[in-house]
């Protein structure tokens, strides 16, 4: 072996593919459906959760791939050595096998809720007089917005929406010739009929339709009929090059992607059942598509309806069926009464999501908003609840008075058209908002608020993993650090001014900014840690690794004798336990209630430990190609409740599997009598804080021992 092959060899034996990676990711999330100790409709709404996950990965990594495939065909993956070609193989490959598995969960499901009165039904297993009822409803609510299409000389192939619902039918005409039908099912039309009755039986609209199709054909005969879906590629291009010498504004650019994305190539083809040869060949070759881009799913095809079903059911039935309500609390160190800004001031404040509540910010930002001394916020925005407080605070500051800048990032994907909407209303209150960088998402979640001081500005910065939403801020987990910090303030100050003349070369004292030199930090921290070998120590939560110089920084530490903790929920292309490269690097990932979405960097123990929370996974994308802060924490008591919260993670042995060397994900198994739900064990922690009238500074570690003690009376 010459020593060319050889290095090849030996630089993929401790990494792996990204897209199999998140392929086993997204298969950790159909377990979750699968596990009897979830409640029912929450183990449904895992395998909508899983179902919406694929389409994702379809229409942008799977596109991405296509594209790739095309314009740079012998491009090799850096981790695993393959061109895009075979990793699409792959991947079509992986993918039957997860939709048998789904399938297995879902019929498995649909048969326990059918004992609680809950069935999803055909045509043909509803009743006389249900059958009545649902025929009455297509005759008067679905048949005068039917648009029946066959493809002919006269009628081209009909524009698919990507991932809309059609009806396909093979058709004969009088003379025997096939030909292929389509009709289109309208999203004004509601998923699911629910029938007349006390238990909640329904039968979906699409079933009603393919019930029906064989009279809407005129005098063609049906022969044999489908639900299909198509998917397409998503990943619109946002190529400044081609773009700076139009007069559009970014906002109408934006909207004319997003109109683009609707006829993108198709990547997948999903069916409802198998198909005769006729049909097959005839649909597939009318699609454009290839045989191994289709799938035969029995499941329904788009399960965005469950969790209407969901709110729909009577509270009576659905109750004993979902999570038990968790209401975020208060954090009892923060006073209710006293200013934020005061309290800041006093102390860096730590707020971690959902088990605290959000409000402390929104305190901090309406004080802000009418606070006399405060001269400015600005703010970085990725993504907005579609009812934003946040939104509505700022713009209550701008029609105050105060200077409000907002770093809206358009092409926040999937969430374009919701920004383009707030950043039109903030626009209008007299925000300033400025639209990220040319080349670079802006990713980072950061406020700054400049307050008026004696002789100089003062600061108060919030900097967050997640973004300022605060319907996602009770579904993920998340922190956010608001400090006094001044020279974090002056960090703050000369990001926003950096943003604003687009310059990327920003030297900070305290933050770490990618794409700059976050990636250069974070090598350097490893490299302090490699430096003391065996007394050396690293640990990271995140939701992603996949940059191959860290991958790579990480193996040297491993090789060094240095023990490696990581947390990484999704894709993770370093493989732990290779002898000679990651023996010292253990892996685990946690999928459960709450999808786990902070980022802790821990490099050191003890005294001498450094934190950081960060918006930023350790991906190449997020270290190369955005606009990412990662913020250290100096209070100690902080540093403590961060390495409480990376200890509880690394003991949770109900919801948390481990990375084998060859990425398979395995359960932990309870080597105590004592199992450990990690999220369960937040909420039980935050139920015990009791909200005092004044702040009360207590130790975090006093925190922790008068909890257990609660825990054992109790």
């Amino acid at each position: 072996m010459s020593k060319d092959i050889e290095k090849r060899a030996n630089q993929y034996q401790y990494t792996q593919n990204r897209e199999l990676s998140w392929l086993r990711f997204n298969q950790r999330v159909l377990e979750e459906a699968g596990d009897e100790e979830t409640p029912l409709l929450e183990r449904i709404k895992f395998v909508a959760i899983f179902s919406s996950n694929l389409d994702e990965f379809f229409m942008v990594r799977v596109g991405s791939l296509f594209d790739l495939s095309l314009v740079s065909p012998k491009e090799i993956d850096n981790k695993s050595g393959m061109s895009p070609e075979e990793q699409i193989q792959k991947i079509y490959n992986t993918i039957p096998g997860l939709i048998k598995q789904k399938n297995q969960i879902y019929f498995k499901i649909m048969s326990e809720l059918d004992y609680h009165g809950i069935k999803d039904l055909s045509f043909n297993e509803l009743s006389a007089s249900e059958q009545k009822f649902v025929n009455q409803y297509f005759q008067t609510r679905i048949l005068p917005i039917l648009s029946p299409i066959i493809i002919g000389h006269y009628h081209p192939i009909p524009h698919l929406i990507n991932k809309s619902l059609h009806i396909s039918s093979l058709l004969k005409d009088k003379k025997g010739r096939s030909a292929i039908g389509f009709i289109p099912v309208p999203d004004s039309l509601p998923p699911y009929i629910r029938l007349p009755g006390n238990e909640f039986r329904y039968i979906r609209t699409e079933n009603i339709i393919l019930q029906w199709a064989p009279v809407l054909f005129g005098s063609y005969k049906v022969k044999e009929s489908c639900v299909l879906s198509i998917t397409r590629n998503a990943d619109i291009s946002f190529d400044m090059e081609k773009l700076e010498d139009r007069e559009d504004n970014i906002k109408s650019i934006m909207k004319k992607l997003l109109k683009k994305r609707d006829y993108l190539a198709i990547v997948r083809l999903e069916i409802s059942c198998p198909l005769s040869e006729d049909f097959s060949e005839l649909l597939f070759s009318t699609i454009n598509v290839e045989k191994r881009q289709v799938y035969i799913d029995s499941c329904p095809l788009i399960m965005k309806y469950v969790f209407e079903m969901a709110s729909e059911l009577p509270e009576s039935k659905a109750a004993p069926l979902l999570y038990t309500p968790y209401e975020s609390r208060w954090p009892e160190d923060i006073s209710h009464d006293q200013s934020m800004i005061e309290q800041i001031r006093n102390k860096d404040r730590l707020l971690f999501y959902p088990f605290d509540s959000v409000e402390p910010f929104l305190r901090l930002l309406s004080e802000a908003a009418e606070r006399p001394d405060v001269l400015s916020i600005k703010i970085t925005i990725y993504r907005l609840a579609s009812s934003s407080r946040i939104a509505q605070i700022l713009a209550r500051a701008a029609e105050n008075g105060k200077e409000v800048i907002v770093l809206m990032e358009l092409r926040a994907r999937f969430d374009e058209e919701n920004n383009i909407s707030w950043s039109n209303m903030l626009e209008s209150a007299g925000c300033q908002v400025i639209y990220g960088m040319a080349d670079f998402k802006c990713h980072s979640k950061i406020c700054l608020i400049t307050l008026k001081g004696r002789g100089n500005m003062n600061y108060i910065t919030q900097v967050g993993t997640g973004n300022y939403n605060e319907s996602t801020n009770a579904m993920y987990t998340d922190l956010s650090i608001m400090t006094a910090s001044q020279e974090i303030g002056e960090d703050g100050a000369a990001f926003f001014r950096n943003m604003l003349v687009n310059n990327l070369d920003g030297d900070y004292k305290q933050l770490l900014v990618a794409p700059n030199k976050m990636k250069t930090n974070l090598c350097d921290l490893i490299d302090k840690q490699i430096k003391k070998g065996r007394e050396g120590y690293i640990c990271i939560k995140a939701n992603s690794i996949t940059e191959r110089t860290i991958i790579d920084k990480l193996m040297e530490a491993s090789r060094a004798g240095v023990e490696i903790q990581l947390i990484i929920r999704g894709i993770c292309c370093i493989l732990p336990g290779i002898p000679e490269y990651t023996d010292n690097i253990q892996v685990s990932s946690i999928v459960g209630r709450y999808l786990e979405h902070a980022r802790i960097y821990c490099f050191g123990k003890g005294e001498e430990s450094e934190y950081f929370i960060s918006s930023a996974d350790l991906m190449t994308r997020n270290l190369n190609r955005r606009v990412e802060i990662a913020c250290p924490v100096f209070d100690r008591d902080l540093c403590d409740q961060l390495r409480w919260i990376l200890d509880i993670q690394l003991q949770d042995n109900v919801k948390a599997s481990f990375v084998m060397s060859d990425g398979v994900y395995v359960r932990k198994e309870s080597t105590s009598a004592l199992s450990c739900n990690s999220q369960n064990h937040f909420m039980e922690f935050s139920s015990h804080k009791e909200p005092v009238p004044e702040a009360v500074s207590i130790p975090f570690s006093e925190k922790v021992a008068c909890f257990f003690k609660n825990l054992f009376y109790k």
